[in-house]
């Protein structure tokens, strides 16, 4: 952490540099270059260790516009691979790791707008105390840090191992694998995710939707390596992740907000509840978040805070028809089994499939993934759809 004095001013103060604290700050330089803003981060590195990806459609122009400034791998089109079928999406597909993000932001924010290595001992709606002792005051504070648990929210979990692999020879894959579910089951839904980041690198992540979010990293990193030898991909492992997000599948949205509400605080990202649901994708849902905070940004601190409230209520009732989903899929489908709602989907018109992920699906999409022969028993469905989910804790 750079030295500052013991207590210092800022105009808006962003609790969290991960993906949604990262581009608010971004957004609000863009649109206010002028106003002072600081970004704190407990971590050394902005964005954490993972990966983002999306699609093309995804964002408008000005959406666009934001990630313009990172370092990130494009595709023209993507593969799935399920036991019945495989599938080409001729669709623009993009990926962002978080080393970029964090040197881009660097880049485009300066050092003076951002702090890392530091711990946040509380916040309230006039500024921010460091664990060291540092107060920060603000006319607002914007809270983007993890998604809390919380046993007014029902779901179940999605685990993931990825690692990034240095191969001697040329590994011939030319296109993302999003979705490898021919892969052996295990007690949930299970896929492998593959990016070809360059001739001789590949970046391979095993993923789970699981009732726990226990995760075994012995097990599975070991299925990555069986994964790997039978797709005759070896070489240097030049890094990985892990990770544990959360499937919403239900709850009481406004308790949620009031159990972890501070104050004239406003709350962002995964604890504001930006997140898709199902799928846990959040990077168009962040960067639409991010420009609509800029618009805003010189509300008084309190007002900002009731801006995004009302901005995350509207999201949890939009989003609604994912979370019944995602009650079919954790409480209706037989955990090894799970694979057959994802298969009869992506056999959808491309375009669903890409408003599907951007939470924007119409009411015709809608019909078109509830009609025909459901991949579920229907009394399974309707007793899943009925019934309150498990509490999304630990």
């Amino acid at each position: 952490m750079s030295g500052r004095p013991s207590d210092t001013r800022t105009e808006i103060a962003i609790i969290g540099g991960g993906l949604a604290g990262g581009l608010i700050a971004l957004a609000l330089r863009r649109r206010h270059p002028e106003m002072q803003v600081l970004l704190i981060e407990r971590g050394k590195a902005l964005g954490g260790n993972h990966r983002w990806s999306w699609f093309d459609s995804d964002l408008d122009a000005e959406g666009q516009a934001l990630l313009a400034g990172f370092r990130k791998v494009e595709w023209a089109d993507y593969e799935v691979r399920f036991p019945t079928y495989r599938r080409r999406l001729r669709s623009g597909y993009n990926s962002l790791a978080s080393t970029d993000f964090d040197s881009g932001l660097r880049r485009e924010l300066g050092g003076e707008a951002i702090m890392t290595g530091a711990e946040v001992a509380a916040l309230d709606g006039d500024g921010v105390d460091l664990a060291s002792g540092t107060r920060i005051s603000a006319r607002a504070v914007i809270d983007c840090r993890s998604f809390a648990p919380s046993p007014n929210l029902a779901g179940g979990w999605q685990v993931f191992m990825g690692r990034h692999l240095r191969t001697p020879a040329p590994h011939g894959v030319e296109r993302p694998i999003v979705m490898d579910a021919s892969v052996r089951q295990h007690d949930g839904y299970r896929f492998v995710y593959t990016l070809p980041l360059g001739a001789n690198e590949l970046f391979v992540e095993d993923t789970y939707y699981n009732d726990t979010p226990e995760l075994d990293r012995s097990a599975l990193s070991s299925r990555i390596d069986t994964y790997c030898r039978a797709q005759g991909w070896d070489g240097e492992i030049l890094g990985g992740e892990t990770g544990v997000l959360p499937v919403l599948t239900g709850g009481d949205f406004g308790a949620y907000r009031s159990e972890g509400r501070i104050e004239d605080v406003a709350a962002a990202g995964a604890r504001g509840g930006f997140v898709h649901p199902l799928t846990s994708y959040t990077l168009p849902i962040a960067v639409a978040t991010a420009l609509a905070i800029a618009e805003d940004a010189e509300l008084p601190g309190e007002q900002l805070a009731a801006f995004v409230d009302a901005r995350a209520r509207r999201h949890w009732r939009a989003t609604k028809f994912y979370r019944r989903l995602g009650r079919m899929l954790f409480d209706a489908a037989e955990p090894d089994r799970r694979y057959r709602i994802f298969e009869r989907f992506y056999r959808l018109p491309k375009p669903l499939i890409e408003r599907f992920y951007a939470a924007r699906s119409t009411r015709a999409d809608r019909i078109r993934i509830l009609c025909g022969k459901p991949p579920v028993p229907v009394h399974r469905a309707l007793a899943a759809l009925a019934g309150r989910g498990k509490p999304l804790t630990r």
